[in-house]
């Protein structure tokens, strides 16, 4: 039994809980998820079962979108409403709606973040949280993301909140944009609520409740390749199959093909991903997937 399924996780779980439900209803024990979501949030947790938890790294480079509520007037240690208040203000003149649009439009394109100590980025091989909740200092390294586009959906006074989409890179930390609003508009921040709305090719509208799931079951499984859309596609000679599941490279001088990964085929037989080094002119296998 292998494939990705596309799981709506709900607020109150972590990423971790969805997993062991989905052992339970497919009795598999390799059971992985790419991209892990806060147990506040919610939204698409891509699941990976049997042979596509090789696949998960590269599920976890997509793109991402989100649908997020941002509000103004407290900061907290984490980002979010579940952390430690760390600034508060009674009141405070709510920015007008044309500034805040202005400021949000002022994030597109490649920024700077610096993700919060309250996450799960490991440092010295310890994850980022645990540190920061034993006490330790925790600086972590600055990290360049690209914010594709934001759409400004709703202005809420009397709530201290916007509401707003993002298309983002890998990376990106919504908890943490919305504190660098916050900052830009000279107001403490944090993000109120959170949701996922998409990881490469997989949408909100086409996920499955995990009450869903237990009822339909192998029907919402996807092939190891469909869902790995964001990696181009390299058709690879026939005579060489044989050694990419081997583990051997093949020659391809082929000037239209950029440094990279490729989802490897040949004909309608996905082969697995490969690497492809310009300089060498080589396809490198990186994971082969041979027929049982």
């Amino acid at each position: 039994m292998d494939g990705f399924i596309n799981v709506l996780k709900p607020p109150g779980m972590s990423s971790h809980d969805v997993i062991d439900v989905v052992r339970r209803i497919f009795k598999q024990k390799r059971v992985g998820h790419a991209g892990t979501l806060d147990p506040a949030a919610a939204g698409v947790l891509p699941v990976a079962l049997g042979r596509a938890a090789r696949l998960i790294e590269y599920m976890e480079i997509a793109d991402k979108s989100y649908r997020a509520e941002l509000s103004f007037g407290c900061a907290t240690d984490t980002g979010d409403v579940y952390g430690t208040v760390t600034e508060s203000l009674p009141a405070f003149s709510f920015p007008p709606e044309d500034v805040v649009i202005k400021t949000l439009v002022g994030f597109i394109g490649t920024i700077d973040q610096r993700p919060p100590a309250h996450s799960a980025i490991k440092i010295g091989g310890k994850r980022a949280y645990n540190l920061a909740r034993s006490g330790a200092g925790v600086e972590i390294p600055v990290r360049r993301v690209e914010i594709y586009g934001i759409t400004f959906l709703e202005y809420n006074p009397a709530r201290h909140s916007i509401l707003f989409d993002v298309d983002c890179s890998k990376g990106t930390y919504i908890r943490t944009l919305c504190m660098d609003i916050g900052a830009k508009l000279g107001l403490p921040a944090l993000l109120r609520f959170l949701l996922r709305t998409r990881v490469g090719e997989f949408y909100l509208s086409d996920s499955y409740t995990l009450e869903e799931l237990a009822n339909v079951r192998t029907e919402a499984l996807c092939t190891l390749d469909e869902v790995l859309g964001h990696i181009p596609r390299y058709e690879l000679d026939p005579a060489r199959v044989k050694a990419f599941y081997s583990g051997l490279s093949t020659t391809e001088r082929n000037d239209a093909l950029c440094e990279g990964l490729y989802r490897v085929y040949s004909g309608s037989v996905f082969l697995g991903i490969g690497r492809y080094d310009a300089a060498a002119q080589e396809m490198y296998p990186e994971k082969a997937f041979p027929p049982l």
